[in-house]
C-alpha cells in the first residue's frame, strides 16, 4: 500500500551529507511506489515562534504569514515523515528546532504518524549522536500516536561529500524502501 512521505531537509547546503542521505530514503521510498515530497527548508521562511499564545489560548491559526503553516499541513497529512538535520554543537539545525517549534499551533493534529531520523556529523560516535536524536524524540513525546521506525547515522561526515561511500547511503536507500 502506497505511503505519503514527507521528508523534511534541514541542511543549510543542497546536496551537504544529510540532504544526500534524504536523497537516497526518497529514491528508495518512490523506488516501491510511495508518493514522496522533499522539502528544503532552507528554501522556505519559517519565522520563530514569538510565544503570543494566539494559537494556544485563542485556538486560532497562527497570525505570522510565511511558509510553516504550509509545511505543517503537509505533515498532517503524510503518512510518514523523515526529518533530518546535519548536527551542530550535538543538536538539530535551527531549521528544524525553528520548524519544530511553530508545530505549536497544530500539533495535536499531527498524529499516528510513522517517523525517522537522519542525521550528519563528523562526530564518529553513534553514542554521541544520541543528544540529537533525542531532540527529535522530545517533539514526538508530545504528539499523539507517533512511531519511530528508524535513525539512519551518517557519522563521518563533515565536509560537503564525505558522506559518500558510507554505508550510511545505502542504509537510507533501503529505509525507504521498507518504508
Amino acid at each position: 500500500m502506497s505511503k505519503k512521505v514527507l521528508i523534511l531537509s534541514s541542511s543549510p547546503r543542497k546536496g551537504g551529507n544529510s540532504d544526500r542521505l534524504c536523497d537516497e530514503f526518497l529514491q528508495g521510498a518512490e523506488s516501491v511506489g510511495n508518493k514522496v515530497e522533499k522539502i528544503f527548508l532552507k528554501d522556505k521562511q519559517i519565522n520563530y515562534c514569538t510565544g503570543c499564545s494566539v494559537c494556544s489560548m485563542y485556538s486560532k491559526p497562527c497570525p505570522q504569514k510565511d511558509d510553516a503553516a504550509a509545511i505543517v499541513a503537509k505533515m498532517i497529512e503524510a503518512d510518514v515523515i523523515v526529518m533530518a538535520t546535519p548536527v551542530y554543537f550535538y543538536t538539530m539545525s535551527a531549521q528544524m528546532k525553528t520548524l519544530i517549534d511553530r508545530c505549536c499551533a497544530c500539533y495535536l493534529e499531527i498524529r499516528n504518524k510513522e517517523f525517522y531520523f537522519i542525521i550528519a556529523a563528523a562526530e564518529e560516535s553513534v553514542p554521541m549522536m544520541e543528544r540529537t536524536i533525542d531532540g527529535f524524540r522530545g517533539f514526538l513525546d508530545c504528539l499523539e500516536g507517533p512511531v519511530e521506525k528508524g535513525v539512519i547515522y551518517g557519522i563521518g561526515a563533515w565536509k560537503v561529500g564525505e558522506i559518500e561511500g558510507k554505508p550510511s547511503l545505502t542504509e537510507a536507500y533501503e529505509m525507504g524502501k521498507n518504508v
